[in-house]
């Protein structure tokens, strides 16, 4: 299998950035991540951020950014992207009014759409991360069907979440080969069932089927595999040192 270079979701550990985030950042190095997704810069600049990962070694697998980001602040939010040295940026969820119907989801996919043209001039790819709310049904197609069914692979791709998908009890391995045509990043998040109970679970240590899932990824040209956990049994890099050497055990790093 080739490896797909593992960065870590910075979500996952957003308790310890607040603390810490240079010291954060240096753990997650120093456990064998080859990158990392932002979700907040914690008061440094673009530049301060790029530089230090720099020194760190670490990749960029993207950022997460709010839509408002691509609105009055589009110019600026780029800055950022490109001083950090990140090509790829990532909406991690929209507001209510934006999915609440199937009309809705259409103009989503517009105004999606033209956000992602305007950043791949950029030379910036966007993505959009799902949840599990994305599979509710209008007319039969899955809201999440609606968006990429009315945007094009070029502007927008899909930074699929497998523990969502799995959530909505949908196959994971089947919809990433659905959006293959537009998939450079995917959320590796496993998931333990108890008790009729689904929640979040260290890489590995799940019911998810990595082997497929990674040979999709694979198969479809993704640029990185990215760790997230949203919550955590213990200490979150506890659980990100865990994910990571599942991971080496199963050869995908």
């Amino acid at each position: 299998m080739a490896k797909i270079p593992v960065g870590m979701q910075m979500y996952t550990l957003r308790e310890a950035c607040a603390d810490d985030f240079t010291g954060t950042l240096t753990a997650v190095a120093k456990m064998g991540y080859a990158g990392v997704e932002m979700a907040g810069t914690y008061g440094m600049s673009g530049k301060e951020v790029g530089k230090l990962l720099d020194d760190l070694g670490l990749g960029r697998a993207g950022a997460h950014m709010g839509i408002d980001a691509f609105g009055e602040k589009f110019d600026e939010s780029v800055a950022d992207l490109k001083d950090m040295g990140t090509s790829f940026v990532t909406i991690p969820g929209l507001p209510g009014e934006m999915t609440e119907s199937g009309e809705a989801w259409k103009a989503t996919a517009a105004k999606l759409d033209e956000i992602g043209a305007k950043l791949k001039a950029e030379g910036i790819q966007l993505s959009y991360h799902n949840h599990n709310h994305e599979f509710k049904t209008y007319d039969g197609t899955y809201g999440l069907d609606i968006l990429y069914g009315n945007t094009s692979p070029d502007n927008l791709h899909a930074e699929i979440d497998t523990y969502w998908v799995q959530f909505a009890d949908v196959d994971p391995v089947e919809y990433l080969k659905k959006v293959s045509n537009r998939l450079s990043l995917v959320h590796i998040k496993d998931m333990k069932v108890e008790d009729g109970k689904k929640d979040f679970t260290e890489i590995g240590n799940g019911i998810l089927d990595w082997e497929n899932i990674f040979k999709v990824s694979e198969d479809a040209g993704a640029k990185w595999l990215i760790v997230e956990q949203d919550t955590c049994p213990g200490p979150p890099l506890e659980s990100a040192r865990i994910s990571i050497e599942n991971l080496k055990k199963m050869g995908a790093v």
